[in-house]
């Protein structure tokens, strides 16, 4: 099977779809019947415009533009390190309950079990 050209898009006819494809709420296939750009491309370009998000919802404050797309990151950064620190114990915490109810409720009277 032979393979098909590449097509190349101008910067201006990116933008110009991905206009369309916001202002009309269009899907991927939508935008492949219309404009002939498939939706691996369509999604390329999106994410490299800062528009990812949801089918039909527009994307967050934090995404669209260049200049809070910064800030962005670095929140995200932010909440990653916090919950990679406070997880360890979250996870610690919750196995030693489990691990002490399921041991604890098969106990004979008078033989004290003390675990971890």
């Amino acid at each position: 099977m032979a393979k098909r050209p590449r097509k190349s898009y101008t910067p201006q006819k990116r933008a110009e779809v991905l206009a369309a494809a916001q202002k009309g709420n269009l899907t991927a296939n939508d935008v492949k019947k219309k404009f002939g750009v498939t939706p691996v491309t369509y999604y390329s370009w999106r994410k490299k415009e800062g528009l990812v998000g949801r089918r039909g919802r527009r994307p967050s404050l934090l995404t669209q533009s260049g200049a809070t797309g910064n800030i962005a990151v670095q929140l995200r950064a932010g909440v990653q390190a916090k919950v990679r620190a406070i997880m360890p114990g979250i996870v610690r915490e919750e196995v030693t309950n489990y691990l002490n109810a399921l041991f604890t409720s098969s106990r004979r009277p008078g033989r004290p079990r003390k675990l971890l």
